[in-house]
């Protein structure tokens, strides 16, 4: 039969003659569509969580739809949100998540930061197609998500309906992701098998290496194309005296260009000017104590190389504004040539690690017909492959918006992308990537800021990627004393803390409102960072922290319970202030912490600090 439109009509109808089903997960009915027979099973893995199946009985496009009430809704949650964090229409236009860029998750967010429909599906390389928003004709939020499916696999959702706080419920998608869905990618095409991944530290099998969580230094804010093997050594004994673990070298170690755009990516031979000695260079920055990462535009070759004319023929599109041409992976000249200039750096000059930028931009329209040369169908395919031949015994950093989990096996960090100065979009960017990052340590935006900048609002700053690791980009050569100070006592913090920030519970408060209140806690350990003037839950006991990035010192804290707690008030330079005891009772009380400052609360005990 031909499938009925009802609230999904126009542009919601698939096209030709479809099959429909119904079924249900828990109280919530679905529609699947397929011109294809379906069957179809839902288990409820736990209590409120439904994962459903839809399987075809040959090749094809698979939809399944669903509504829920839209109830109480504050906002609507996204791994490609940007700064809207509204209730879409659903009327808009259909997103795509791929290998490439985006991930298939969402969530309908309600009053109490709860979730009303957190979804997820489990294809994470192929493009699925997902449309989400407001029905006006019904008060409902209304989902749908299409892709091709085959009859040995089919589409398969995860529905979670349990009401519980979003993080949660984002955090367990991750966990679906990498422990039932994740693994099954490795058994497309000719990528590493599952044995040969659990070998490496990287992905499902294991966690990234110590350092890809400790700070980092970044040249491209700092010296943007102007980079040298002397400027970059000059930066690598403060930034590893400040508490930095490694350094990566941006655009511009390539060329002697300093034009901007990418009309010189391509080659990836270091400038004879800036760097003559790469290795030797590498070596004097390693001695340093800093892992050493190097950065690639990997789509591109640019207009200005000797190779603009050999890749015309494997070209996926031309990218003007950027004088360069996107290379097609679908091609094994293509993929070894991109694969072989990164494993150089890793192989012959001793990088510790590589920044691959822009594998968004595989994701082209409308990809020409591949040619007789091509071993694969799809753009994301080769893009899969390209990946899988890269070197594994190295750092790896990604960055949004390509958050696929099905990029996990091949990076050890994703970073939020570009917001210079900007401590709410940087903030939003890291808290979003950190819900579902799964194994992968998440790096904030490079921090830059004004030389005559305060050292309140450098610390601001930090605290506002205080739950990511921290990209330095200044010149730490003319930094102020009080501003160095800030960075020694704010990277002292995030190191000596690292496993409760990263590792810790997640609970970030209000995606509608930026994330103006985020914790972090394990064991007995809890760390807020407050960015707005509300009031802030003490726990029962324990050490608790709160740093302080609002303007407003007059700090409220909510308590639940009667006791003391030995309180200490320190400044964004790490100097203390007060030192005190605390008699607390249920209620609200204030105290004083500066912007930037940090409170530390040991509960239950007078000791000395």
């Amino acid at each position: 039969m031909t499938a009925t439109t009802g609230i999904w009509q126009p542009h919601d109808r698939a096209p030709g003659e479809t099959r429909e089903v119904r079924l249900r997960a828990g109280t919530t009915e679905l529609t699947a569509t397929a011109a294809a027979e379906l069957t179809w099973t839902v288990t409820e893995d736990a209590e409120g969580v439904h994962e459903v199946r839809i399987t075809p009985d040959r090749p094809a496009a698979v939809r399944v739809a669903w509504r829920v009430p839209c109830l109480a809704a504050t906002a609507f949650w996204a791994p490609d949100g940007g700064e809207n964090r509204g209730l879409p229409p659903f009327w808009r236009k259909p997103r795509v998540a791929a290998l490439e860029k985006n991930a298939p998750v969402g969530c309908l967010v309600g009053g109490g930061d709860v979730s009303l429909c957190t979804y997820a599906v489990g294809e994470v390389v192929r493009p699925v197609h997902i449309r989400t928003g407001v029905v006006e004709e019904t008060g409902d939020f209304g989902f749908w998500a299409e892709h091709d499916a085959e009859p040995g696999a089919g589409l398969v959702l995860r529905l979670d309906l349990t009401g519980r706080p979003f993080a949660r419920t984002l955090a367990d998608v991750a966990e679906w992701w990498r422990g039932n869905v994740h693994e099954n990618e490795w058994a497309r095409g000719d990528a590493r098998e599952p044995a040969d991944a659990a070998e490496g530290w990287r992905g499902p099998a294991g966690e990234v290496p110590d350092v890809a969580r400790m700070p980092a230094y970044s040249t491209w804010y700092a010296m943007q194309q102007h980079v040298d093997a002397v400027s970059v050594e000059r930066q690598a004994g403060p930034a590893a005296e400040l508490g930095c673990a490694a350094i990566i070298v941006d655009d511009g170690w390539h060329s002697d260009d300093r034009g901007r755009g990418y009309g010189h990516v391509g080659e990836w031979e270091p400038s004879a000017t800036s760097f003559p000695d790469i290795s030797g260079h590498v070596a004097a920055v390693k001695q340093a104590g800093l892992a050493y990462l190097l950065w690639y535009a990997l789509p591109f070759v640019g207009r200005h190389t000797a190779l603009w004319d050999r890749v015309q023929p494997y070209s996926l599109a031309y990218k003007e504004h950027m004088n360069a041409v996107i290379v097609d992976p679908r091609y094994p000249y293509i993929r070894e040539l991109l694969a072989g200039h990164l494993t150089r750096a890793v192989q012959e000059w001793g990088m510790d690690g590589l920044k691959i930028d822009f594998i968004d931009q595989f994701a082209v329209e409308d990809p020409p017909e591949p040619g007789p040369e091509a071993d694969c169908a799809t753009v994301n395919e080769g893009v899969r492959r390209l990946l899988a031949m890269l070197p594994r015994d190295c750092l790896v950093e990604l960055r949004q918006p390509y958050v696929s989990p099905g990029l996990w096996p091949y990076a050890t960090m994703v970073r939020a992308s570009d917001c210079p100065l900007s401590p709410a979009h940087n903030r939003q960017r890291t808290v979003d990537l950190r819900l579902i990052a799964g194994p992968l340590a998440v790096h904030a935006d490079m921090l830059m800021w004004h030389p005559d900048e305060t050292p309140e609002r450098v610390a601001a700053q930090l605290v506002n990627v205080l739950f990511a690791v921290p990209q330095i980009s200044v010149d730490l050569t003319t930094q102020t004393p009080e501003q160095l100070e800030v960075l020694r006592f704010w990277l002292g913090f995030v190191k000596e803390h690292a496993d409760v920030l990263q590792r810790g519970a997640f609970e970030p408060a209000r995606p509608d409102l930026v994330y103006p209140q985020v914790t972090a806690r394990a064991a007995d350990t809890m760390i807020t960072a407050r960015y707005a003037p509300l009031p802030v839950t003490v726990p029962a006991a324990g050490t608790f922290w709160l740093a302080n990035a609002d303007d407003s010192a007059d700090v409220l804290l909510q308590v639940g319970h009667s006791g003391t707690a030995r309180a200490r008030v320190q400044t964004c330079r790490g100097r203390t202030v007060d030192d005190t005891t605390l008699e607390l009772s249920p209620g609200m009380h204030a105290i004083t912490v500066p912007t930037g400052g940090l409170l530390r609360l040991d509960l239950g005990s007078e000791a000395a600090l």
